[in-house]
């Protein structure tokens, strides 16, 4: 087994390679803004530390979100092109389990993420395998009561500590985490979804209200 794992969910781009094993090589940069521009390097540095050539991988693994639209994409369509190329399979996982995983914490705490528009994305957890609710996107204000006595992790956690009194990080996303989770649910026989998108929001992005469609003569 050679899984190249990735995320792009939010504002880290995070590639890792894992044997089988544990993680051979991994590299995360953390700017929003520059997804595309960095992750393709990224991925050629993983292969070149591990010493190691992009055919030998057997499996791709890519967060899933939830994410905003532009910075997702860039690894989840990253993700199906070199599955598609290499004939190998594409795994998607929850971006909030990476964090959830990475945070390696025993009793019920929360993930959360920065949403931007004042909002985040977050799920609580029974411990650090296990998700109790799906995926959701809120403003802090309106789930404090929901999560003020529980430890939480992630950036949208460290950005509203009166909401998140008790987080801490892990801040963002890691690949080996994500490397390392799929590892082990593929050798206990557990079935990985292909990898869709989690957008819970439409984009940032909008059409202007004032456009004016023009059709050619």
């Amino acid at each position: 087994m050679l899984l190249l794992a990735l995320d792009t969910a939010t504002p880290a781009v995070t590639v890792a390679l894992h044997d089988g094993r544990d993680v051979i090589a991994s590299s995360s940069q953390v700017d929003a803004r520059r997804h595309g521009e960095l992750l393709l390097p990224a991925i050629d540095r993983v292969l070149a530390e591990a010493g190691l050539r992009l055919d030998a991988v057997t499996g791709v693994v890519a967060g899933i979100g939830p994410g905003p639209y532009t910075g997702l994409r860039v690894g989840l369509m990253t993700a199906d092109t070199f599955g598609l190329a290499l004939g190998v399979p594409v795994y998607g996982v929850c971006t909030l389990d990476g964090l959830a995983y990475a945070a390696d914490l025993r009793g019920p705490f929360v993930v959360a993420t920065d949403a931007r528009r004042k909002e985040v994305y977050w799920a609580r957890y029974a411990d650090s395998r296990t998700r109790v609710t799906d995926p959701a996107v809120d403003r802090p204000a309106d789930i404090a009561e929901q999560v003020a006595d529980l430890p939480a992790v992630g950036a949208g956690a460290l950005l509203y500590p009166d909401t998140f009194p008790k987080a801490h990080e892990p801040e963002h996303v890691s690949a080996a985490a994500l490397a390392r989770l799929a590892a082990q649910k593929l050798a206990a026989g557990e079935e990985l979804p292909a990898p869709r998108p989690l957008y819970l929001r439409r984009p940032d992005a909008q059409v202007p209200k004032n456009y004016k469609v023009v059709t050619p003569k």
